[in-house]
């Protein structure tokens, strides 16, 4: 307890790391109370009545990535999510495109696709938010009118592009990835209330008692050390510089490793999935009268729909790894600098050696990736309340887990950089830097 003061005293004293939790904090604030701000013309009171008679579905899944705002109608409802989506799309260009593949790797390159990225975001926000007004806000709630329309519009789009830029401010200024920070802070922002709904349920009549509550409390603390692992899990290649001479100095001769990630896909691989296998959901709520083989496929607590989410993130986490990690690309590198793997030939045999690795390692984490993903069907079977079987695994679970290692790295870096102790008598926290990002624009 004596150390865990002492750090936050320490934290404090910095007064840059005090400067960047202010302003992150500052930020994420006004992120929240924007999100309480509902639509004008919409009458929050008939919103919130038609939300708690026909919630459920894919609006719940969307609501969680932006704190409850898309339920409630806010000015925020949108979120981050478009500016997400146009940056996966560019990730893909730059894939299938050889000429944004050739922009990426100069800087002003990469300024040109982030200016790209945010024309883009504008675009899915023209389109997505009239989707939005008449899919998800009651007819009875919302003004009719092309006027109005065409304002709410307006500020569904500016509101998503002032979110980016709280986001941007966020990692200029503040701490860790704001883009990053700013999901994670509207996931979180659904806990306690989850939380509260499952005590208040488990202590009620027929709900099992304390006993069953502290079980839920220690499975989830399991699987969040679950996820910890798989986030922070890598499999170290060691690597050889030769020895050369120049002048009176002798330079390489050290043996440094390649960190290989057993997630090098991060959240992607859900991300993907669950947009895929949402589509029938969408299409149930199409029709008035889904037949009902439609609605067997759309149920999200269903076996054909949780197999199919499995399957395909395991999938996905094979596409993505490749697309992120090319072992060709590192074989030469390590060529050019005088590096070699001991007992493997440079070159050809290098690259394969890797890739080699790269498959083993790959297939135990994209297994274990699929069960997170669908851990809060099995937490649902169990008798845990929709909310907060959320929290046991799937997107929520991962954003949560690898945006805080991530921030909780950027804060022992600047104590261990002023000579202080860092969050951890022994080891060091590990964030998502050095491998892939988790899709969140990182």
């Amino acid at each position: 307890m004596k150390n865990m003061i002492d750090t936050i005293r320490n934290i404090w004293r910095i007064e840059e790391l005090r400067n960047r939790i202010l302003i992150t904090l500052g930020l994420l604030l006004v992120y929240r109370i924007g999100s309480f701000i509902v639509l004008p013309g919409v009458d929050s009171a008939r919103l919130a009545a038609s939300s708690a008679s026909g919630g459920g579905g894919i609006v719940e899944i969307l609501s969680i990535f932006t704190g409850g705002a898309f339920t409630r109608a806010s000015i925020f409802a949108l979120g981050i999510m478009p500016y997400i989506s146009a940056s996966i799309i560019m990730q893909l260009a730059g894939i299938a495109v050889p000429s944004v593949q050739k922009m990426q790797r100069e800087e002003s390159g990469r300024r040109k696709i982030n200016q790209w990225t945010r024309y883009l975001t504008i675009l899915i926000c023209v389109f997505q938010a009239p989707s939005y007004i008449y899919a998800t806000i009651d007819p009875g709630a919302r003004p009719d009118g092309q006027f109005w329309l065409f304002t709410s519009i307006v500020i569904l789009t500016c509101s998503t592009l002032f979110v980016m830029w709280l986001g941007e401010r966020i990692t200029e200024r503040g701490l860790g990835n704001g883009i990053s920070l700013l999901i994670m802070i509207g996931i979180i922002a659904q806990l306690p209330q989850s939380f509260a709904q499952e005590v208040v349920g488990r202590m009620g009549p027929g709900g099992g008692g304390l006993v069953l509550l502290l079980v839920e409390v220690v499975l989830w603390v399991l699987i969040i050390a679950g996820c910890i692992l798989l986030v922070q899990g890598t499999r170290r290649i060691p690597v050889q510089f030769a020895k050369r001479v120049q002048g009176n100095k002798q330079y390489g001769g050290v043996r440094n490793y390649i960190p290989l990630k057993v997630n090098a896909a991060g959240v992607m691989p859900i991300i993907f999935a669950q947009a895929i296998v949402l589509v029938p959901m969408y299409l149930a709520q199409a029709f008035e009268n889904p037949p009902q083989w439609l609605v067997g496929i759309a149920n999200s607590q269903g076996a054909f729909y949780n197999f199919s989410l499995f399957l395909m993130v395991v999938l996905f986490t094979y596409f993505y790894t490749a697309i992120t990690v090319n072992p060709n690309q590192l074989a030469d590198d390590m060529k050019r600098n005088g590096g070699f793997i001991p007992g493997v030939k440079p070159g050809k045999q290098t690259a394969g050696h890797i890739d080699e690795l790269l498959s083993r390692i790959t297939l135990p984490g994209a297994i274990f990736l699929g069960f997170v993903a669908i851990m809060p069907a099995f937490a649902v079977m169990f008798g845990i309340k929709q909310g907060f079987a959320q929290f046991f695994g799937g997107t929520s679970l991962l954003i949560m887990v690898g945006v805080l290692l991530d921030t909780l790295q950027q804060i022992e870096s600047h104590l261990l950089m002023r000579h202080y102790d860092g969050l951890m008598k022994s080891g060091r926290i590990k964030g998502r830097a050095g491998g892939a990002a988790y899709g969140l624009a990182g």
